[in-house]
Formats: structure tokens, C-alpha cells, sequence
């Protein structure tokens, strides 16, 4: 498969179940908002950070890089998983509005999908939002869109960015590049 156009409940089946959990090295989530999202494993609704943790235990490498903080209720699902504390390395930049998930350089989705129950989450048709989204092994596509993901990453935005008011990191970020 070189790319593929998704939607709706694909999205969650194809993305989140399918190629989440297989991560060997590494995975990266982009999101804009992420939720208290829940999926539906071995006939039982897990939150999806209790798969973050079996990754995190086997040592995959985690990136989650989001635009505003997660409401009360992914922070409660969040502390009843403390290997996330070390194990997966989080990034607030509130001018990310691009959603992807990259899992080990080698599958990519981008599309219009938060980590929501309604955007990406195995919520009923009813309850979903119409979504879509491109998912692909195109090794060129997936070098462009790790390189956005990594510059966002990195703080190459940040000197000029006007949106420090809103950001806490953005001293740290800039120390950190003064150093290397």
C-alpha cells in the first residue's frame, strides 16, 4: 500500500487499532485536541493511554505533541498509567493543528482526526464526527511529514512565534536549542 483515503470508523480500526499497538522503535502523535479516548480490546473498552503504556513498557519511543492540555478526565486516566511519566514524552504547542500519527518511520495517517472518542475513537456512528484522512508506507510522504512533525518538535518556530503568551515550553524549547 503506498496511501490509502480513510474515514470515519477506518480510521479507527485501520489507525488505531491496527498500527498503534505494532509500534516496535517509535511513535508520534500530533493532535490538536486530545480526549479521554477509549477502544475496544479483546472485548473490553481500555483508555487508549493503557496502550501508550504497554508501548512504553516494551521501550517504544513516544511522542505527543498537542495544542491545549487534556481535560480532568484523560489526566485521571493519565496517572493510572506512571510509566507515561517517564516513557512518553509530551509537548504542548498550541499552534499545532495538524493531526498524525507516525509509527516507526514506516506507516503514516494525516487527515482531519483529533485523539477524540468522536474524532478518531471507536464511538457509535451516531456519535462520530465525519473525518477523514490519507494513511501510507510512501516512504517520501512519510520523510515530509516527519520532518514537519520534528521541526514543530524541535522549536524551529519557536523564536518568531507569536503565540508565546499561550505556550509554557517555549523558554525551555529555546534553552534546549542554545545548548546543542
Amino acid at each position: 500500500m503506498t496511501f490509502e483515503y480513510i474515514t470515519d470508523r477506518s480510521l479507527y480500526e485501520k489507525v488505531l487499532l491496527e498500527k498503534v499497538p505494532s509500534a516496535k522503535s517509535f511513535l508520534w502523535l500530533g493532535t490538536s485536541d486530545i480526549k479521554d479516548l477509549h477502544i475496544l480490546l479483546r472485548g473490553k473498552w481500555i483508555p487508549f493511554l493503557k496502550i501508550l503504556a504497554e508501548l512504553a513498557h516494551r521501550r517504544v519511543s513516544i511522542r505527543l505533541l498537542h495544542a491545549k492540555e487534556p481535560g480532568k478526565r484523560f489526566q485521571m486516566d493519565f496517572d493510572r498509567y506512571p510509566v507515561l511519566l517517564q516513557g512518553m514524552e509530551r509537548m504542548l504547542c498550541p499552534r499545532v493543528h495538524f493531526k498524525m500519527v507516525i509509527v516507526d518511520g514506516f506507516f503514516g495517517y494525516f487527515g482531519s482526526a483529533n485523539l477524540t472518542g468522536a474524532g478518531m475513537g471507536g464511538k457509535a456512528d451516531n456519535r462520530r464526527n465525519f473525518e477523514n484522512g490519507i494513511i501510507t508506507t510512501e516512504p517520501r510522504l512519510l520523510e515530509k511529514m516527519m520532518e514537519q512533525f520534528d521541526s514543530v518538535w524541535r522549536g524551529d518556530f519557536c523564536p518568531d512565534c507569536g503565540r508565546k503568551d499561550y505556550c509554557s515550553e517555549f523558554t525551555e524549547i529555546l534553552d534546549n536549542r542554545q545548548k546543542r
